[in-house]
């Protein structure tokens, strides 16, 4: 039987040799030996089952392609390389090195090799989460009934979800590139060879896909935030109108999203569990993950808590850059997230993150935040603000969000650009290493621009080689893995990213 790792072309042959066995063609998804596709998801259990993989496929170590390396466990391992990316998230030594070649621009551009990033990434996206959710959705075509809705609209979801990190990862923000290449569109089973969708073709299918699930997951309730329910799809929603710049529509479904979740009280935002347990009242979607499911020194735990014995703690400090940290007021609860200057605990140097540490000193137990409400406050704030003439309506949204943190904090008097700013400065500040760094960077259409000096990216910290970069740099973008070029007929070179 011919081994098929991930390419998209033959995502759904894998799956598909699971379920029908594989005495004949890969190909063949309906063979007279062994069940149909229909068959093995006739059940709601079965269905049900296929949701749980995938939901815990989302933190799996060397899922997709079968690396082994310690820097491939899932979604956060993804969201760790954009922040590494970014402007404010600073390596302190060598290390290991696992992640440095994310942070020095060299990992994206090298398309061979199991070890890459985007390979990493290709694997992951359209191995694990696309193709259960592919298959259950085609599995029970036809199938009716509140349970079913419920499951095929968290299909949807995951599905959507999958595709806007794929074309953002592989080409370029929404705006402006509408007509630029995407990614292969694969949305039911078949053998047929796919290119590149276009950037428009893909966001087209993922509101499809959102509004869809809106409707089958209204009024049902979820067992528990690990799975998709309606407020993550209108979460999701949001994050996709704000990339395309649509404000009206980010700003409604941020402000439905929110609802039922309270912020996190400063007390828990500072705890050992505020950003690593899923009880958190603030967190809308994540992944629990209890001792006998953690990945150790493969997770991102090992690699952001330096107060654990993992990556963090041997050379790979992540630090906040003097430049942001001092733009936090000292009546800010959120500046305890990073260590202050003058520590004198040598596993801790200045401006080491805290933010992220296990609930637990011993122990790897720690969930994975995916989505929670603060993202949806600034997601509103910014499409206010961007509207014109809703200034005093996002100063409201933003100073319900901050003031909880900094009962310091107001908006008054901000409008226009200079609200704008703080808009996107608070953002930075709250989200800082939640996997939004670069996609900001390439929506806003910023460019890089690392700070240096004390404190800041390069000596005596870990050198990132890369500072500055121009808008739309093709240094922002995923390579293609050559082994989708290869054995994808419906590709050539000419559609690699340059």
């Amino acid at each position: 039987m011919k081994q098929v790792r991930f390419f998209s072309l033959i995502l759904l042959a894998a799956t598909a040799m699971s379920v029908v066995g594989c005495k004949k063609s890969y190909l063949d998804t309906k063979p007279s030996d062994a069940i149909t596709i229909e068959q093995a998801y006739a059940s709601i259990s079965a269905v049900n089952s296929a949701l749980n993989a995938s939901y815990l496929q989302t933190f799996a170590f060397g899922g997709g392609n079968g690396n082994g390396g310690h820097d491939n466990f899932g979604q956060k391992a993804i969201d760790l390389a954009n922040d590494l990316m970014g402007n404010d998230m600073v390596v302190h030594t060598q290390g290991y090195g696992w992640f440095n070649n994310d942070y020095n621009y060299t990992g994206w551009t090298v398309p061979n090799g199991l070890g890459t990033r985007s390979d990493q990434a290709w694997a992951f996206y359209y191995n694990n989460v696309l193709k259960n959710a592919i298959f259950l959705l085609d599995g029970t075509t036809g199938q009716t009934g509140a349970q079913i809705d419920g499951l095929r609209g968290e299909a949807l979801a995951l599905r959507a979800f999958a595709y806007f990190n794929l074309v953002n990862n592989f080409q370029q923000t929404y705006k402006g590139n509408e007509t630029a290449k995407g990614v292969p569109l694969r949305l039911t089973i078949s053998s047929d060879a796919l290119g590149r969708g276009t950037v428009q073709e893909v966001y087209t299918q993922i509101i499809a896909d959102l509004t869809q699930a809106e409707t089958l997951l209204t009024g049902k309730t979820r067992a528990s935030k690990e799975r998709i329910d309606v407020s993550v799809v209108r979460g999701l929603r949001a994050r996709v109108a704000l990339a395309m710049e649509d404000w009206p529509t980010a700003a409604t479904y941020a402000k439905n999203a929110r609802q039922g979740y309270t912020l996190m009280s400063n007390a828990v935002y500072n705890s050992r569990s505020g950003f690593s347990s899923i009880t958190n009242p603030e967190w809308m979607w994540g992944a629990f993950i209890p001792a006998d499911k953690a990945t150790i020194f493969a997770s991102f735990f090992s690699h952001m808590d330096a107060t654990e014995f993992g990556y963090a703690q041997l050379g790979g400090q992540k630090k906040i850059t003097k430049a942001l940290y001092d733009q936090i007021p000292a009546t800010d609860i959120r500046k305890n997230a990073f260590t202050a200057p003058g520590s004198t605990n040598p596993n801790l140097p200045d401006y080491t993150q805290v933010k992220f540490r296990v609930p637990n000193l011993g122990s790897w137990a720690a969930d994975y935040l995916y989505m929670r409400a603060a993202e949806m406050y600034l997601i509103e704030a910014e499409a206010l603000a961007r509207q014109g003439g809703k200034d005093a309506e996002a100063r409201t949204v933003l100073e319900a969000l901050v003031t909880p943190r900094n009962p310091a904090y107001t908006a008054a008097g901000l409008s226009g650009t200079a609200l704008l700013n703080e808009i996107i400065l608070q953002r930075r500040i709250e989200l800082w290493g939640e996997g939004f760094s670069l996609f900001d960077i390439k929506r806003l259409k910023q460019g890089l621009n690392r700070p240096t000096g004390a404190g800041n990216h390069g000596a005596p910290n870990f050198n990132p080689v890369v500072y500055t970069l121009p808008d739309a740099s093709a240094r922002f973008l995923m390579r293609i893995p050559q082994r989708e070029l290869d054995n994808n007929p419906a590709m050539t070179p000419a559609d690699q990213n340059p």
